[in-house]
């Protein structure tokens, strides 16, 4: 009988398994990539800050990669993330277009306080360094709610 007594109160003292899953290490990680997304996500935004102006024209399909050429507020070229001096705008056009070609698609970007003489100015040094598909970059209009 004492045999049995101590077998059985061995029983009794084990434990048993854990069947809850434990979701804090989960939510600590998530937590912790989500704080590194967003101090990344806003480093990760290239070119130069403008205001396009809204329009109601439908975006072009593109089927090459596309040369962006902004001009800033304050008057500025870029061409892609390189800010350009006046004086090379025109040689590093002409450069880009013996390296892409003609046919390669131009996207201006300009603020919409820019005068739209110094846009009209962009646009020839755009067309004159060869390039024949230009077009201009804008933001879409909010929908009027009926």
């Amino acid at each position: 009988m004492a045999i049995g007594l101590a077998h059985g109160a061995r029983r009794r003292r084990r434990r048993q398994p854990m069947s809850d899953i434990n979701v804090t290490p989960l939510v600590d990680v998530m937590l912790v990539l989500l704080i590194i997304f967003m101090v990344a996500a806003p480093l990760l935004v290239t070119g130069t800050s403008v205001n396009l102006p809204q329009t109601r024209a439908k975006a072009l399909p593109t089927e090459r990669r596309p040369l962006t050429i902004t001009l800033d507020r304050a008057g500025r070229r870029t061409i892609g993330d390189e800010v350009v001096a006046p004086a090379a705008f025109a040689a590093r056009l002409n450069a880009l277009r013996e390296a892409r070609g003609e046919d390669t698609p131009v996207f201006v970007r300009a603020d919409a306080a820019v005068p739209y003489g110094e846009v009209a100015r962009l646009l020839a040094d755009v067309t004159a360094a060869g390039f024949t598909r230009v077009a201009l970059v804008h933001r879409p209009e909010p929908r009027a709610r009926r």
